[in-house]
Order: structure tokens, then sequence, then C-alpha cells
């Protein structure tokens, strides 16, 4: 069995989001071809992420981490690397993402527990993992010639394998909010995308 982690990065309810309305679709498919999995959803916005005060990095970084599991900080960190696969969904804002999730990772960015530093670098401790990037944009910015503009996906996707997932796939509805264009259309043909991953994922 394995445990997937849901991180949703986003203020507005699922039928408002354009993002949760495909990564809804993907745990939904998901759920009919892994049934004896466990998917633990974690709205980063209802848990009241916040960013690091100065006793948060103390705490983190200091050297009785590994007892503190249940810590206001820490137990994301801990929730994190228990879990074998990450479903993210989050829409691009302003070529970035939600400053909520960028705290986030902050959270679960800590040396010793989801990467480690050698002689040679950082070095991602979470092995044999797998994460999905579902995300929505308001122009397009995933290819050519505004790729260089993209600061959200490219970002979650480098954590993600800065931590050691190496397996990390991306979902995105683009232009959603160029004139002419069929949000409609562009919507379904992500959830389409999403769903055709959720069977191997």
């Amino acid at each position: 069995m394995a445990k997937v982690l849901y991180i949703k990065a986003n203020p507005k309810s699922n039928e408002e989001s354009r993002t949760f309305r495909i990564s809804e679709h993907f745990i939904e498919e998901y759920k009919k071809t892994h049934p004896e999995d466990e998917i633990i959803e974690l709205d980063l916005y209802k848990e009241g992420i916040h960013f690091l005060s100065n006793d948060d990095i103390n705490t983190i970084m200091g050297p009785n981490k590994e007892n503190l599991r249940n810590h206001p900080i820490l137990k994301y960190t801990y929730q994190f690397v228990d879990a074998d696969k990450y479903v993210i969904a989050t829409p691009m804002w302003n070529l970035g993402v939600p400053a909520i999730l960028k705290a986030y990772f902050d959270y679960v960015s800590v040396t010793g527990i989801t990467f480690k530093y050698t002689e040679n670098g950082p070095v991602g401790l979470l092995k044999n993992k797998k994460g999905v990037v579902i995300m929505t944009t308001g122009g397009e910015y995933l290819e050519p010639p505004f790729d260089q503009m993209d600061f959200a996906s490219k970002y979650v996707t480098t954590m993600l394998k800065f931590f050691g997932v190496e397996e990390v796939s991306v979902v995105a509805a683009q232009r959603l909010d160029i004139i002419g264009e069929d949000v409609e259309k562009l919507v379904g043909d992500a959830k389409k995308q999403a769903e055709e991953l959720a069977k191997t994922f």
C-alpha cells in the first residue's frame, strides 16, 4: 500500500479553482486503479502555513529534531518523508507559485531529514518516490518563447528532485486567461492527461 500526499496550494474551493478541478479528477481516477492506497489531503491554506520565525529556524536546525516529530513545523517534514507519492496542485501566480507553497517547502527542507550536505554538495534523502505537479496558468509559459519565465513548475519540480524524488511529471492547463480561448476545453484536455497519468502513477 502506498501513501499519497495530496498538497493543495490555492485558497479557492474545489469548484472555483481550475487547478483543483484537474487535481481532484486525478485523485478520483487514481483511487479507481489504486484502491488500496492511502490519500492524505493537505490544504495549505486550511492548515495555516506561515513564514518561518527565528524560533522555528532554531528548532528545525537544532540537534534534537529527530525527537520532535509532533513539533508544529517538523510534523509536516516527517509527514512529507513518510509519503511515497506527491500530488502538488498549484496555480501559477505572477510567474511563480503562491507564497504559501514556498513557505511549505521551507517547512520540509530540513537537513538530515529530506536532504543532507556532503563533500560533493547537497544530496536528497527521499529515494524511490514519485511526484506530479498539477498546474494552471493564465498564459503559456511552459514552452518557448516564454518558458524562461516559468518559476512555478520548474521550482516545484526542482524542489522535489532536490529531495531525491527523481520521477516528477507535470500536468498543466495553460492559456486560461487568454481572450478567445476555450477554457473548458483546455481544462478538459488537462483532465484527460491527468486521468491517463493517474493509471500508472
